[in-house]
């Protein structure tokens, strides 16, 4: 099966049509033509099913036959993750935690982030096409790049975690997981957080951890925890 991508769509959508470029991606590229069935998310739950009845490959225009909605997961998972210096790495955690589950992901940038700038259009193309790769009909959602001192004075829903390698007393991540519940998981540079951050995280009642005895690069380490949550909860 194939999924396709419209933000626009909703339960009572009737009829509508591809933007420009999917449209000729639908109809050169996989050569779709009237009367065939395309299977189409709208990124919030809801999944359609939809016939060609226009293969223009400036506007292919679609109806909707049926629709289904699928209930979210009971708990949610959030990476707030330092940007790492090589894009391409970024890249690849995002597609890989899309493909396992995440539900909302926010570049965090630490005192030893090695990139202070994040553009994210590019992002958000990446986090689509994994969830259309991995037929999931939500997509995560990806925040604005923030700092560290600012993302602790937002409320995170659920269990707070910091991952770290510096010593001190830290508990085993999947040891503090609870199957249901929502968690947000700080995941630092390849400099780790400073240890000003460390405590600050600590004062706003962040729960230290390890995600093993091996020293993980940023985007491991965020693909390992994003893992073990999922492991937890099957």
């Amino acid at each position: 099966m194939q999924l396709f991508y419209n933000s626009e769509l909703n339960e009572t959508t009737k009829t509508f049509n591809f933007s420009k470029d999917e449209s000729r991606h639908i109809v050169k590229v996989l050569r779709k033509s009237t009367g065939d069935i395309l299977i189409i998310t709208n990124g919030v739950g809801w999944t359609f099913e939809a016939e060609v009845v226009i293969p223009n490959h400036n506007k292919c225009v679609m109806n909707i036959q049926s629709s289904k909605y699928t209930q979210p997961k009971d708990y949610s998972v959030h990476l707030a993750v330092s940007p790492t210096k090589m894009n391409d790495r970024y890249e690849w955690f995002l597609e890989k935690a899309t493909e396992i589950g995440v539900t909302q992901i926010t570049p965090i940038i630490s005192h030893n982030s090695e990139r202070k700038v994040v553009k994210t259009e590019r992002f958000e193309k990446i986090i689509q096409s994994a969830m259309k790769q991995s037929l999931n009909p939500y997509l995560p959602t990806l925040g604005a790049a923030v700092t560290f001192a600012e993302f602790l004075k937002s409320p995170q829903k659920g269990k707070t975690f910091i991952a770290h390698c510096a010593e001190g007393d830290k508990h085993a991540f999947k040891n503090k997981i609870e199957p249901g519940a929502s968690i947000t998981i700080l995941i630092g540079p390849e400099g780790d957080f400073s240890s000003q951050e460390i405590s600050n995280a600590l004062e706003k009642n962040y729960i230290p951890v390890s995600l093993g005895s091996s020293r993980l690069r940023t985007e491991t380490a965020a693909i390992v925890a994003c893992h073990t949550i999922q492991l937890c909860n099957e």
